[in-house]
């Protein structure tokens, strides 16, 4: 039992009259004022409330039906409109599937819906409607199955679904099409053009732009035809990529589609050009005719292109910077810059090479110095300039002999050698002229030391038990 029957109960309870223990029931007579209640009372009371306590379960029906039913056409629109009702409200948007029938386009629905208020059986039901956009493109039957559509009322405690019923369509080729050529049906058609050139007059290697625009009221937008944009001679085509788009009431309703096709023409040669007429056949629901709209033919005409013109002249900068002609690099010129170039990367990228190189030849060249110093010829010019010395020396002079292996006695080497040993080491006070006079023995002194056999020069070492002979008397 519900709460208000419990309250019910308790209400007809504490309208009973009380009565004390023992006293049987009904004894007791009535208070002054007050009615006494019943069992039957209270039943009754219980029955008449018992609709209030019991919630009903919202109610979920879907209904479809055709718009239009009859006489549709292959290229005409029809709305498959779907209603769902309901006793109470809609907690949120209907879940409604998709539906793809073969032959034909179709375009589901989307946000947009129409809001109902219907009576069935004597019931009041509000709720949606929602349409499927469907266009027939082959003369044949098509078969709508039963659409399960979910939602959730309210006061519902699950989410509740319904079934439409499904339903069948005929759809057949409007006079003046043969069959599988593509129908266009719309209740009014506006077909027009531009052509933008890019140049007054057009000359070759111009181009220009011819634009189309289709517009057919009460068709789709995806339902409407491509025009035939030809190949003509002399001129190399540029197709853009189309422009589809539906065309609406400004309420999310679909009235129409518009098609929006450019193409892009380039001059190749001179002389008359030309571009066909652009037809479109359509058949007129509103009259049940047949019509065609034309964009009408593009003629013209192009001249041959005359010789590029620089956009400054580089010879009159020239001249007015005080030269009378443009610079020119011999060839010559040119291989030296290329020399130049090559040296610098060989200078860059042989750099480690050439530091190893640099070294090494500085230490043949030290090993050549030392070598030099070394040599007998060093010593023997160093002699003049220790004879002029103040004092002279005679360093060099031994250093020499020592050097051209002539032993240690260098008395033999003639008298001036003897003269001036005398001089320079003997009791007697030094005399000029046994200077002079060695100095003038010098040439001599070396030829002498030249003719000393290689032989004597090998053997004149040290001797194990060397006797010192007296080098002057």
């Amino acid at each position: 039992m519900s709460s208000l029957q419990d309250r019910v109960v308790l209400f007809a309870s504490r309208l009973a009259p009380t009565r004390d223990r023992g006293e049987p029931c009904g004894s007791e007579p009535a208070r002054e004022g007050v009615r006494p209640v019943t069992l039957k009372t209270t039943a009754l009371l219980i029955i008449l409330f018992s609709p209030l306590t019991q919630a009903a379960e919202p109610e979920l029906i879907v209904q479809a039906h055709l718009d239009p039913a009859t006489q549709i056409m292959v290229g005409s629109v029809v709305q498959l409109q779907v209603d769902v009702l309901t006793d109470s409200w809609f907690t949120s948007a209907a879940t409604l599937p998709d539906l793809k029938l073969p032959g034909a386009l179709v375009l589901s629905p989307g946000g947009e819906a129409q809001h109902l208020n219907q009576t069935l059986n004597g019931k009041s039901f509000s709720g949606l409607r929602y349409s499927y956009l469907i266009t027939p493109n082959q003369a044949q039957g098509f078969d709508i199955p039963a659409l399960t559509v979910r939602a959730k009322p309210g006061q519902a405690s699950t989410e509740l679904s319904a079934q439409s019923q499904p339903l069948h369509f005929a759809a057949s080729q409007p006079p003046g099409f043969n069959p599988g050529e593509p129908v266009l049906v719309a209740q009014a058609l506006r077909f027009s053009q531009t052509v933008v050139p890019s140049a007054n007059p057009l000359k070759v290697g111009d181009s220009f732009t011819r634009t189309l625009i289709l517009q057919a009221d009460g068709a789709l937008a995806m339902a409407l035809p491509a025009p035939a944009l030809d190949q003509v001679d002399g001129l190399s085509r540029y197709v853009k990529t189309p422009q589809v788009s539906n065309l609406g009431d400004g309420r999310g309703s679909i009235t129409g589609g518009q098609r929006i096709d450019s193409v892009t023409y380039r001059i190749d040669t001179e002389g008359r050009h030309a571009l066909p007429a652009i037809r479109v056949k359509w058949w007129d629901s509103s009259s049940q005719t047949t019509t065609t709209a034309e964009a009408s033919a593009v003629t013209f005409d192009a001249i041959a292109a005359p010789a590029a013109a620089p956009v400054f002249s580089l010879s009159e900068d020239l001249k007015r910077l005080g030269q009378h002609s443009r610079a020119h690099l011999s060839q010559y010129t040119v291989g030296l810059v290329i020399l130049l170039l090559t040296a610098i990367a060989l200078g860059y990228f042989g750099r480690p090479w050439w530091q190893r190189a640099r070294v090494r030849i500085q230490q043949r060249r030290s090993a050549r110095q030392a070598a030099w110093e070394q040599s007998a010829t060093y010593a023997w010019r160093q002699i003049p300039g220790q004879l002029d010395g103040q004092p002279s020396q005679l360093g060099a002079l031994y250093l020499w002999a020592r050097r051209s292996r002539l032993g240690l006695s260098i008395a033999g080497l003639g008298p001036a050698t003897q003269r001036l040993l005398s001089d320079r080491y003997g009791r007697q006070s030094a005399d000029p002229q046994a200077l002079r006079q060695f100095k003038d023995s010098l040439a001599t002194l070396q030829r002498q030391a030249d003719g000393v056999s290689p032989a004597a020069r090998r053997s004149a070492l040290r001797p194990l038990n060397p006797v010192h002979e007296k080098d002057f008397p």
